[in-house]
């Protein structure tokens, strides 16, 4: 049984008629519509017009020639909503309109969030305020905000923008989050001390810190500081209009707080409060997308004045600070208790929680310790444990971009929890996630792809990809020599004098050299993958390859990508890789390309019935997540998140420098039913050849559950390729030095398969759908997809190929291929390589040859093993190695000269 709740809306059709009264019941927490259509509505500003994309087909525009009056510069509104809620409360009301012409060319131009349409609402006399109702993508229901309603007649306001056309406004009662059952009575593991200062700095650390700003490596950014915190602000505003944050004061009230604490001067710790606490009473945020960010950013500011002027704030004073924190706090995009979405991923991942509604649930745990409860909750008993899990593989699961954005914010957490008690919150592992940022680094300063978005600048122009706050964090956080040497490579954080004050360690010395890392790494079980490079030159005259297989353990969904098996090859730019485009999310394209499959360099099956999420294209890649597990059991029992399974990774016999990285993945659990068996194999070769620096052997064995669903082998590259007659030439250039790729492959043979290549718009495709990809001056928006297809169906089928790294113009070396009953062996240079040739695992004997053409002594390396013990023995029977293959590992390195080899396993693992 529910209440049934009144709603009484009191309606004109225009000013010239009289006011009709409408009764309207409503269950709570259901949506309540108030057509525009039917509101009163100012004639002379303001007209219905007809429209077949709205419901009820009509809305309400300005008039052609008519003005906007979204600052105010006209006080009659365009249309009024006269209503009567059922009860006094606070109501969520959303916004639905469509663009038309004029509309839609802004939208078009737009660049960015901030230049979204706004409309101007005042509710009977109360201040106005602005909130987005178009924005640049296709969107028409946006979320207006709260807002308070007294249960009596009222009016809402609306002036229009130009552009849009306004159906309706929809009000719904406002229901709190939910606070998880475990986190109603939660006892913290960690508290605050008794004491003040404990953001980011306490009683013990605090001697420390102001020892350190005579460091050399101190005094620029001190005497930023001390500049800035003497400097008066001037800070006026007017209290009868809604007032706008203010990025400069929050910084300039930061400045001085963190002078006072390091100086005592009164005078400039009362200059922060006196900015801060009224700053906080009038400012408002709106409903720009997003714009939780910088309310956040308000409300992390304003707790480090709590907790750093603590002593000088008088009790009204922080009751007044207080009070607002919390109602900035309700209007976070996570809500208040912050439990409205994860704190794993999306956006709850970010600052809202990890740094500014902790940092104000630690300022103000003696006035109110119910948030700190509330965050503690989410960080300590969610977070940890989910991160524990995930970082035992050194990578982020959002990709380059937004990896190092929330992964920066999940630093101030266990910086906050650390420096508050002295004592960890996170495991250590979280301090291997650096390498992922390292390793991700191409030659040329970009970064290899990774999910939306992509560390790269303006095409032909030098460019190296920077996030100094996250490379910072992590150098402080694990006392990282190489990452601090990178982080100053990012330039240094000048924009945040205090944090780099607070944390840096001044002797803690820069090693500005990448050299002591390892040129291949093995990312592990979680988010499977392996880089593999031939050297560290980060430079505009790098020669260095360097390539990367993903596959394997679990997606996590959001900005992750469906790209499980996806290649990427770099040598003097990108030779093959991705080729999506991201602008905004949730865009036609942006689900149905630039996230999908068919943007990744992969394998593709395409059954004609399969549906992906949100997309009416089949592109025939890897199933489609866009869900984010809450807890590492939820990953680890629910096929949901499966992204395949990791079968070999290995690399050696040089650590340092490896001649081979092998990486083999079992994709089966990426793709739908319509894969019954798939195996993706990976060999690189470091040649150390100055004019073939390296290739890649790579295998696919896949079979389907349906014989008829066609399979397509798919590479992407940003340059047009090159047929040949066994196969492809891709090339890059990187100033005046050419690097191709030649691609040969022996399995299907040229008269067993098909290719095809599409390119500029028409790579924009996943087969009979056409996208548009967004503007951009970036070559991936009129790339090239190379699709080869077997010529007739098959269940199973296999695909072998070599890839040669050239310079130039260089001829490829000669390859020599045979293959065994359990392996293809492939001769190459001074390389002798076999590797399984179906999805299993060599169990059996087999047998290699070494040829003799001058070539002295072979690198063997042998592939795709089960474990256990294996010897190799020469032609007379006489064994010449014993080897204890590992599991997870399933190869075998040797040299050897001219003769037949058998290789044999003796036992089991």
């Amino acid at each position: 049984m529910y209440k049934k709740l009144t709603f009484i809306l009191i309606l004109s059709i225009s000013v010239t008629l009289p006011l009709l009264a409408q009764t309207i019941e409503f269950v709570p927490n259901k949506p309540f519509r108030l057509n525009a259509a039917t509101a009163d509505i100012n004639t002379k500003s303001s007209e219905k017009v007809a429209d077949e994309r709205l419901t009820n087909k009509e809305g309400v525009t300005l008039k052609s020639g008519i003005e906007q009056a979204i600052e105010g510069e006209r006080d009659e509104p365009d249309l009024i909503f006269r209503v009567k809620a059922p009860d006094a409360g606070r109501y969520v009301m959303h916004s639905y309109a469509v663009t038309d012409e004029e509309g839609a060319a802004l939208m078009k131009k737009a660049s960015s969030k901030y230049e979204s349409m706004y409309m101007r609402i005042q509710i009977d006399d109360q201040r106005a305020t602005k909130r987005v109702v178009y924005v640049p993508w296709d969107r028409p229901l946006q979320r207006s905000g709260k807002f308070a309603l007294t249960g009596e007649e009222q009016e809402i306001k609306i002036w229009l923008p130009r552009g849009v056309r306004l159906e309706y406004l929809q009000l719904q009662t406002y229901v709190p989050p939910k606070v998880p059952e475990a986190a109603v009575n939660y006892k913290p593991t960690m508290t605050p001390p008794a004491s003040h200062p404990r953001i980011l700095v306490n009683k013990e650390t605090l001697p420390l810190v102001k020892a350190r700003l005579q460091a050399d490596e101190h005094k620029a950014a001190w005497e930023k500081v001390k500049k800035a915190a003497l400097v008066p602000f001037v800070f006026e505003f007017d209290p009868s209009e809604e007032m706008s944050f203010n990025a400069d004061l929050e910084v300039a009230a930061e400045m001085k707080a963190f002078y006072y604490l390091m100086t005592g001067d009164r005078e400039i710790g009362r200059e922060a409060i006196e900015l801060m606490a009224p700053y906080l009473s009038h400012v408002e945020f709106g409903n720009l997308l997003d714009i939780t960010r910088e309310m956040g950013r308000a409300i992390f500011i304003a707790s480090e004045v709590y907790d750093w002027t603590y002593d000088l704030l008088t009790e009204d004073e922080k009751k007044l600070m207080v009070n607002n924190l919390m109602r900035l706090a309700d209007d976070m995009e996570i809500g208040w208790p912050p439990f409205l979405t994860s704190i794993v991923n999306g956006h709850g991942n970010e600052a809202q929680v990890n740094r500014d509604l902790l940092a104000m649930s630690i300022a103000i745990y003696n006035e109110n310790p119910l948030p700190y409860q509330y965050t503690s909750y989410a960080v300590l008993e969610t977070l940890v444990p989910m991160r524990k899990f995930e970082y035992q593989s050194p990578r982020h699961n959002q990709g380059v971009g937004y990896a190092a954005y929330r992964f920066a914010w999940e630093m101030h957490a266990a910086w906050l929890m650390y420096r508050m008690t002295d004592k960890p919150a996170f495991d250590d592992n979280i301090k291997d996630v650096s390498k992922y940022f390292l390793y991700m680094r191409t030659p040329n300063g970009q970064m290899l792809r990774d999910g939306d978005g992509f560390g790269a600048g303006a095409p032909g122009k030098p460019y190296y990809w920077k996030s100094p706050m996250v490379m910072f964090l992590m150098s402080a956080y694990s006392a990282d020599p190489v990452v601090k040497g990178e982080f100053l490579r990012h330039g240094g954080l000048n924009s945040n004098p205090v944090l780099f004050l607070l944390l840096n360690d001044p002797e803690l010395k820069a090693e500005p050299s990448l050299e002591s890392l390892p040129l291949t790494i093995d990312f592990g079980p979680i988010l499977g993958s392996m880089i593999t490079r031939t050297g560290w030159d980060i430079s505009d005259e790098s020669d260095d390859v360097v390539a990367e297989i993903k596959g394997g353990g679990y997606h996590f969904g959001n900005h992750q990508h469906a790209d499980a098996g996806s290649m990427q090859l770099y040598y003097r730019g990108f030779q093959l890789g991705d080729i999506g485009l991201y602008k905004f999310y949730g865009t036609p394209y942006d689900l149905g390309f630039n996230k999908r499959s068919i943007s990744h360099s992969m394998m593709l099956a395409v059954d004609p019935d399969e549906e992906f999420y949100r997309s009416k294209a089949n592109d025939g890649g890897a199933r489609f997540n866009q869900r984010a597990p809450t807890s590492a059991e939820q990953v680890q029992t629910d096929p949901w998140f499966d992204n395949g399974k990791v079968v070999s990774a290995s690399y050696g016999p040089s650590e340092m420098k490896p001649p081979f990285s092998y990486f083999s993945v079992d994709l089966e659990g990426a793709y739908s039913y319509k894969i019954s068996k798939y195996t993706r194999s990976f060999m690189f070769l470091n040649l150390e050849n100055e004019s073939v620096p390296a290739a890649i052997i790579l295998t696919d064995d896949m079979q389907t559950s349906n014989p008829n669903f066609k399979k397509y082998w798919q590479i992407n590259t940003l340059n047009v390729p090159e047929k040949t007659a066994d196969g492809l030439i891709l090339n890059s250039k990187r100033g005046d030095k050419v690097g191709k790729t030649h691609v040969q492959m022996l399995v299907p043979s040229p008269d067993k398969r098909t290719i095809e290549i599409f390119s500029g718009e028409k790579a924009n495709s996943a087969f009979e759908t056409q996208f548009e990809a967004p503007p951009s001056s970036h070559p991936e928006g009129r790339a090239n997809r190379i699709m080869i297809s077997p010529e007739n169906a098959n269940g199973r089928d296999r695909f072998l190929t070599v890839f040669q790294i050239v310079d130039g113009n260089t001829e490829p070396l000669p390859i020599n291929y045979k293959e065994t009953d359990v392996s293809y062996v492939i001769y190459l240079a001074d390389r002798v390589i076999s590797m399984s040739n179906s999805s299993e695992l060599i169990d059996k004997s087999f047998l290699i040859d070494i040829p003799s053409k001058g070539k002295g002594v072979y690198q063997v390396a042998l592939a795709g093993l089960e474990a256990g013990k294996w010897v190799v023995k020469n032609k007379r029977g006489k064994v010449e190695l014993n080897a204890q293959v590992e599991d997870g590992k399933n190869t075998i390195f040797f040299e050897a000269g001219k003769g037949s080899y058998t290789i044999e396993r003796v036992d089991s693992a």
